[in-house]
């Protein structure tokens, strides 16, 4: 079993027949290879847009996507205010919400959609909490020079819905949302907007909007559906099945579904590992740590990868198990980290090239 633990907090994922199961009628893919997270923005509970974004996450589900959406008004989010800490140490000053959740998220997802009503030609506040305080990510990105290892797949897709009907009334929401999603590293790979819904479910009513939104759904998801999913497991808090990850996510990112899993939960990140990938641009922060069980009914992957002998036995996979027999960087220092993290970006070079032939 794979559980997904987030500073402390962990949740169940369904087995590989329970997820058969579910997906079995699926249109493309194969399920689980892809996370789609949805940013809901409206204050109502079931508005135009909550209803959009509803629509887009129950066809992301039956195409074998894992889901989560974040609604921004129940959030815990202190605002900006501008301080300038995340341009001088690369960091929010804050250490809320966004820093335990949502960073985390956005840097693991493959495709975010965000999803608002028009409030005076922009996003509603508290949506506009969350996209402010993502200047974080973008002090990472454009003073740092730091590369997220998702953004190599990651796309960002917009919903909007309006009440008037004048031909700007979307400009502002599009500029922000763009310019947003280029700040968390995230390509924007279109929208859907809807003027004209001023009344409280009012476009389940629109002749295409529901089918519009399952179509582009479709057209997103279709090709992350197709991956193969590679897991690299070692002991608790591996900084070598870490950098896996990350290399494949790099080098890799349209043809695998890398994750990176310790025998048993970490608490946080190797700070030599991290300086040593900084040095090649490549961002290892908000790595949230992630836990492997032994069961073998409940093995998510095609393709297993363990990275040392310290790691205990675990059972075989659709496509097979490697193990690589790394040494243990527990201890390491910075140059021995350095030598263990070329030799592990060879290595993923080579396992792409073998089972992309």
């Amino acid at each position: 079993m794979f559980r997904r633990v987030l500073h402390g907090q962990s949740a169940g994922r369904e087995s590989r027949a329970e997820r058969h199961h579910r997906f079995k009628n699926a249109p493309t893919g194969k399920g689980d290879t892809m996370f789609v997270l949805g940013l809901k923005g409206s204050p109502r509970k079931k508005g135009n847009s909550s209803l959009l974004l509803t629509t887009f996450m129950e066809m992301a589900e039956k195409m074998g996507a894992e889901t989560m959406t974040i609604d921004a008004t129940t959030e815990k989010v202190e605002a900006c205010i501008g301080c300038g800490t995340c341009e001088k140490k690369g960091f929010c000053v804050f250490q809320d919400g966004m820093h335990k959740k949502i960073y985390p998220l956005f840097r693991r997802a493959d495709l975010i959609v965000l999803s608002a009503p028009v409030y005076f030609y922009g996003v509603p506040s508290q949506l506009k909490r969350i996209i402010d305080r993502s200047q974080a990510l973008w002090s990472r990105k454009y003073i740092y020079k730091l590369k997220d290892p998702g953004s190599s797949v990651r796309k960002g897709f917009m919903l909007s819905v309006g009440a008037t009907k004048g031909k700007n009334l979307f400009e502002g929401v599009r500029l922000t949302t763009r310019y947003f999603f280029d700040g968390i590293d995230t390509e924007y790979a279109g929208e859907l907007t809807f003027n004209g819904m001023e009344h409280t479910g009012e476009i389940k009513d629109h002749p295409t909007a529901l089918e519009d939104v399952k179509r582009e759904a479709g057209k997103l998801l279709a090709p992350l559906s197709l991956r193969k999913k590679i897991l690299f497991v070692g002991k608790a808090g591996d900084t070598r099945s870490q950098m896996a990850a990350a290399f494949t996510r790099i080098h890799g990112a349209e043809h695998f579904d890398p994750a990176s899993a310790g025998l048993t939960p970490a608490s946080g990140i190797n700070p030599v590992m991290t300086e040593s990938m900084a040095e090649k641009k490549i961002d290892m922060a908000y790595l949230s740590p992630e836990a492997f069980d032994t069961n073998p009914d409940k093995t998510p992957a095609d393709i297993i990868v363990s990275m040392g002998d310290d790691a205990r036995p675990f059972p075989s996979s659709e496509g097979g198990i490697e193990n690589w027999k790394l040494p243990d960087p527990s201890n390491m220092d910075a140059d021995k980290m350095r030598d263990l993290r070329d030799e592990i970006e060879k290595r993923v070079l080579s396992l792409i090239a073998k089972h992309t032939e």
